[in-house]
């Protein structure tokens, strides 16, 4: 390890996005008298009266949800983008707007109105991955679909309106900014090479080993080498998937494994139920993108407690992405427990 990655202020490199995060390793240890969350402790309740999304209770909506004894999907009650938005075009000048559709669903986990993945079964874990699968693939066969976005926010730290552990599906027309980058860097790479971008990339960080957290052969998690976040992680298969419909059952119990230790130890981390936003990329669907390699990426707001969280506030919002604590420090820390 080059010592400066862990004493010298300097940046790191996004190889995914093309942008720069700037590392700032001697600020670990400043005091903080600055604002304080509510720690987030674990429900223990397996269902919950007044809870929209506990099985057999009605919604804001009126709907009521079905006895479910596993996973259940269904439409979003809000949901954020409507599959009949008009397609409408606006140009005037420098301004610029138009139509967006797509569908939007929410995915309960569980029936239980306390079990987060991180308490579930690796078996139950696995049934959730085949429901993101299947919708990745049902939604993506929609003509008028270009992007599929499976994502979870966990806790109230992090906007989440309802403690039941759910994740979401946003599938929409056009393909969005993030996966745009995403998509470019892949290409070139892949132009170039005629090989996967991240499977080079965690081929290496393996070989390295400074920032895995666990490595199960067929997937492997780690603290990516430009993490913007404190504790950020990303889960990755080690051979090239352009998204999740092409995992095998094998892969899927892998990941599904990936997926259990990771939530496990952010819940050791701070001994409390961690928040954090995770999200899939994987290939848009309107098209073949050979060079794509699906990852799932956490984002968790905690810095050095677990009411103590990373603002992206004043030089991250007018300069670049800041962090303290490296991301070797946050992947030894991980790894150990």
């Amino acid at each position: 390890m080059n010592k400066h990655l862990n004493e010298t202020p300097h940046k790191r490199y996004n190889i995914l996005t093309g942008e720069w995060v700037l590392v700032s390793p001697h600020r670990t240890d400043r005091p903080w008298q600055g604002k304080k969350e509510d720690s987030s402790v674990k429900n223990k309740i397996s269902h919950d009266a007044h809870c929209y999304l506990c099985a057999g209770n009605t919604r804001a909506n009126g709907e009521r949800n079905p006895a479910y004894t596993d996973t259940y999907v269904f439409t979003n009650d809000f949901a954020a983008l409507l599959p009949e938005t008009n397609p409408f075009q606006y140009e005037e000048g420098l301004l610029k707007a138009s139509g967006e559709s797509g569908i939007c669903k929410v995915i309960c986990f569980s029936p239980n109105h306390s079990e987060t993945l991180a308490d579930m079964t690796p078996e139950a874990i696995e049934k959730v991955i085949g429901v993101w699968k299947q919708e990745y693939q049902e939604l993506g066969r929609r003509k008028e679909i270009k992007h599929v976005q499976l994502f979870e926010n966990k806790g109230a730290i992090m906007g989440c309106s309802n403690p039941h552990p759910h994740g979401q599906v946003w599938a929409q027309s056009t393909i969005p900014v993030e996966v745009v980058k995403k998509t470019a860097s892949q290409q070139a790479y892949f132009k170039r090479e005629q090989r996967s971008l991240l499977a080079d990339y965690i081929a290496q960080e393996c070989d390295l080993g400074e920032r895995i957290i666990y490595d199960n052969g067929a997937f492997v998690s780690l603290v990516p080498f430009w993490a913007v976040w404190p504790y950020e992680v990303m889960i990755a298969p080690k051979n090239q998937r352009p998204h999740i419909g092409l995992l095998t059952e094998a892969e899927i119990k892998a990941y599904a494994e990936q997926i259990k230790v990771v939530t496990q130890k952010y819940d050791r981390l701070f001994d409390c139920s961690f928040p954090y936003s995770a999200g899939i990329h994987q290939a848009p669907t309107d098209t073949e993108y050979p060079e794509w390699h699906f990852h799932m990426s956490f984002y968790p707001p905690l810095l050095r407690s677990a009411s103590v969280k990373k603002f992206m506030v004043g030089y991250e919002m007018f300069g670049m992405p800041q962090r303290d604590i490296s991301a070797e420090i946050a992947a030894q820390k991980l790894r150990e427990l």
